[in-house]
C-alpha cells in the first residue's frame, strides 16, 4: 500500500479540476466550483456554455483557481475560424488559459502546415494554451508532429486525452517526456480517479493532472489509513 501523504508531492497546485459533463444542473455546477475552490486546486476546467456562470462564482481572477475554457471540445472537428471565435469568446467572458483541441483531420491527411497554422493562429491570441491530444488513437508520427508544432506554436503545454477514451497510462506520460523533452508542461487526464494512479503519473513525468475527481482525491489523501 502507498503511503501517499508521504511519496504524493504538494497535490493541490498539480490538479485542473474538470467540470465539463454538459448534463450538471446548475446547482451540482456551483457545488463543485465551491469544492474545487475549498481545495485550492490550480485550475477549473469548464465549457463555453458553463463558463460565465462559473466566472462568476469564483469573481475575479485574483486568487484562487485559474479558470480554463476548452475550445474545439472534444473532437476538435470545426473550421479554424469557428475555434478562434471561440477563443476569443472564452477570452472575453472571463477564461485565463485555453485547452485546445487540434485539426486531427489534418494529422489524418498529412497536412502539417494546416495543423500548425491553427495552432499558431489560437496562441497569438495571447492566453496560455494546452494542446489536447488523443494518444490512445494518434500514431506516433502523427503523435510527434503534433508536439513539435504545438511547441513551435507557443502552446504551454500538451495534454495526453479528453477524457472519453482509457485511463491515462503512465506509459503515456513518459512518452510525452521524450516528445517534449522539457519544452513545455505534460498534463494527464483520463480516467484519475485513484491515488496510485496519480502518483504513477507524477512519477512518470506529468506536470499537471486534469480529473473531474480532484476533490474527492484531497480528501482521500487526508483519510487516515485502515
Amino acid at each position: 500500500m502507498v503511503d501517499h501523504a508521504k511519496d504524493l508531492p504538494d497535490l493541490p497546485p498539480l490538479l485542473d479540476q474538470a467540470i465539463l459533463d454538459p448534463l450538471l444542473p446548475r446547482d451540482t455546477l456551483l457545488e463543485l466550483c465551491d469544492a474545487g475552490r475549498q481545495e485550492h486546486v490550480r485550475a477549473i476546467s469548464t465549457s463555453l456554455t458553463q463558463l460565465p456562470l462559473l466566472r462568476d462564482r469564483l469573481g475575479g481572477t485574483d486568487g484562487g483557481p485559474v479558470l480554463i475554457a476548452v475550445v474545439g471540445f472534444p473532437f476538435g472537428a470545426i473550421p479554424v475560424t469557428l475555434k478562434k471565435a471561440e477563443a476569443e469568446w472564452a477570452a472575453a467572458h472571463g477564461a485565463q488559459e485555453l485547452d485546445v483541441v487540434p485539426d486531427f483531420q489534418a494529422l489524418a491527411n498529412n497536412d502539417a502546415g494546416q495543423f500548425a497554422e491553427e495552432l499558431a493562429l489560437l496562441c497569438d491570441l495571447g492566453l496560455p494554451l494546452r494542446v489536447i491530444l488523443d494518444m490512445a488513437r494518434l500514431n506516433e508520427e502523427q503523435l510527434a508532429l503534433a508536439v513539435e508544432a504545438a511547441i513551435d506554436a507557443g502552446a504551454v503545454g500538451v495534454q495526453s486525452g479528453n477524457g472519453f477514451g482509457p485511463a491515462c497510462h503512465p506509459d503515456q506520460i513518459r512518452q510525452l517526456k521524450g516528445l517534449c523533452r522539457n519544452r513545455c508542461a505534460i498534463k494527464a487526464a483520463g480516467g484519475i480517479h485513484q491515488l496510485d494512479l496519480v502518483l504513477d503519473l507524477v512519477e512518470a513525468g506529468a506536470d499537471l493532472l486534469g480529473t473531474s475527481s480532484a476533490p474527492q482525491l484531497l480528501h482521500s489523501l487526508r483519510r487516515p489509513a485502515g
